[in-house]
């Protein structure tokens, strides 16, 4: 698992040492909530931009002060029918071969547990167990499509989680994502590793799920006219 370079700290064991002490964690998002906007929606509640949907949002409210870009050993695969997108939701299988681009926000322990409720569409409030992920893995803790907790690694000392589906892609099934999602997922690339339109297009077109029904030029097309929507959207007066 690798993060990018960054603006070394002015302290950075001092830093280190008190996200110990606090008991921080990493939630590294793949998909929609690699845009910050998304995230701070279920943090803080309320509806992301674009959104269809509105979030509680966590018991902790406090927005991440620290976000970096990594890169995950494994595989995006897009299966199953997205309730708030239509088409096929995006799914981590840490077993493939390949690196999956993520990033991951700075959170208490308590705030990755509400962020997961609320993505399987229920209200936040109980707690997580973390331990049984970061010793073993992964750890299955329910039938639903993202209550599988998987521990990839460590950053900076500090262990790092993201949540998928109990099954792998040899076993899912796959669905093509609608073109919407895929501006989001584009959106969130750019967001966090500074990826230009093109390369978002081959990435997201080759995945599986995707390949066969898109192709680099059509998620090309299709992320173009995404942009310009948001760029008409915003001429728009109040």
């Amino acid at each position: 698992m690798d993060a990018p370079d960054r603006d070394p700290d002015p302290d950075p064991d001092r830093d280190r040492d008190r996200d110990r002490d606090e008991g921080m964690v990493w939630y590294a998002a793949y998909g929609s909530n690699m845009d910050a906007r998304r995230l701070a929606a279920y943090i803080a509640g309320g509806r992301p931009p674009g959104g269809s949907r509105s979030y509680p949002g966590c018991r902790d409210r406090r927005l991440p002060d620290r976000a970096v870009p990594l890169l995950l050993p494994g595989l995006l695969y897009f299966a199953l029918e997205s309730r708030v997108w239509t088409g096929g939701l995006g799914f981590y299988d840490p077993a493939q071969p390949g690196e999956m681009p993520a990033r991951a926000y700075l959170v208490t322990p308590q705030q990755l547990a509400d962020i997961a409720a609320q993505e399987m569409h229920r209200a936040p409030g109980a707690d997580l167990p973390l331990n049984p992920a970061l010793t073993r893995g992964t750890d299955r803790l329910g039938p639903g499509r993202y209550e599988t907790l998987v521990c990839p690694g460590m950053l900076d000392g500090l262990p790092v989680y993201t949540l998928t589906a109990p099954w792998g892609l040899a076993d899912a099934d796959l669905n093509p994502p609608s073109a919407g999602y895929l501006a989001n997922f584009a959106a969130g690339l750019a967001d966090a590793h500074g990826w230009r339109l093109d390369r978002s297009a081959v990435y997201l077109a080759t995945r599986p799920g995707a390949a066969g029904h898109w192709t680099a030029g059509s998620v090309m097309e299709a992320l173009r006219a995404a942009a310009e929507d948001s760029t008409s959207a915003l001429d728009e007066p109040p």
